[in-house]
């Protein structure tokens, strides 16, 4: 009985060593902490970085408008302006 209790009693003090190494090397509630921190800062720039979304399609829809534009008056299949212009060259 004594024995058994010795054993038990090693294999508790050793669980509780890797256990403490573990909080050590890991630190769980630190990782946890900065998640939370990381996932604030997140929601409180969240309108900023839809603004900045907003801007860039905003941007490209203007670009791709452009070179549309830009295709189309060299287009000669586009109600004669395409014809018109190569007149004038």
């Amino acid at each position: 009985m004594r024995e058994e209790l010795q054993q038990t009693y090693k294999r508790l003090v050793n669980f509780l060593n890797f256990a403490r190494s573990f909080f050590v090397r890991k630190n769980p509630f630190k990782a946890l902490a900065m998640s939370l921190l990381t996932s604030l800062k997140e929601m409180l720039t969240i309108r900023q970085k839809l603004k900045m979304a907003k801007y860039r399609v905003n941007y490209h829809k203007h670009q791709l408008y452009k070179m549309e534009s830009l295709i189309a008056e060299s287009n000669e299949h586009t109600f004669l302006k395409g014809k018109n212009l190569n007149e004038t060259r």
